[in-house]
C-alpha cells in the first residue's frame, strides 16, 4: 500500500496553505495498492516532534471506503468519520510548530472492518481500536517549520 501527496514529496516541506497559519486546508492525498480484502481505511496525521510524550495529532479519520484513491482538501467520503485531534476538535488542524521544523507523518491503515466509534473519539482510542484490524499500512512524511512561514510569505 502507498500514500503520497501531489502537494509535497516524501520528507519535503509542506506548503504554508496547509498549515494552521496559512489557510489550514487539508492537503490532498493519493492512496494506492490497497489490499483486496480491505473493508475500510483510517488516516492519522501525527507530529512526533511536538512537545510532550505523545507528540501531537493533527487529523484522525476512519471508515474511509477501501476503494478511495484520492482525498482532496475539499472532499472526504460522506461515510468517513473525523475524530478529535490535539486541537480538541474534529477535522484537520494543520501544522503550527512552536519552534524549529517538525515532521508530519500521514499514516494510512487498511483495516479488515469498519469501526463503530463516535466522532468524539480521541487519537489514542482510535489507535487502540484499529490496531487489531490492520492488514497493511503506509506513511508519508512532510516537514514544516517556523522559518517556512516566513520564507513562504
Amino acid at each position: 500500500m502507498k500514500i503520497a501527496s501531489p502537494a509535497f514529496n516524501e520528507n519535503a516541506k509542506i506548503p504554508k496553505i496547509y498549515s494552521k497559519l496559512g489557510g489550514n486546508q487539508r492537503p490532498p492525498l493519493a492512496i494506492s495498492d490497497v489490499p483486496a480484502n480491505t473493508k475500510s481505511l483510517a488516516i492519522i496525521c501525527h507530529d512526533p516532534d511536538a512537545p510532550g510524550r505523545d507528540g501531537f495529532y493533527h487529523w484522525t479519520v476512519w471508515n474511509v471506503p477501501a476503494e478511495t484513491t484520492e482525498i482532496t482538501g475539499e472532499s472526504l467520503p460522506a461515510v468517513a468519520v473525523e475524530g478529535v485531534t490535539g486541537w480538541g476538535c474534529p477535522g484537520w488542524g494543520g501544522p503550527q510548530p512552536p519552534f524549529g521544523t517538525h515532521r508530519y507523518q500521514f499514516y494510512v491503515y487498511a483495516l479488515d472492518t469498519t469501526l463503530d466509534l463516535p466522532e468524539n473519539t480521541k487519537p489514542k482510542e482510535l489507535i487502540a481500536a484499529l490496531t487489531p484490524h490492520i492488514i497493511d499500512q503506509a506513511v508519508l512524511t512532510g516537514r514544516f517549520g517556523v522559518l517556512d512561514i516566513l520564507r513562504q510569505g
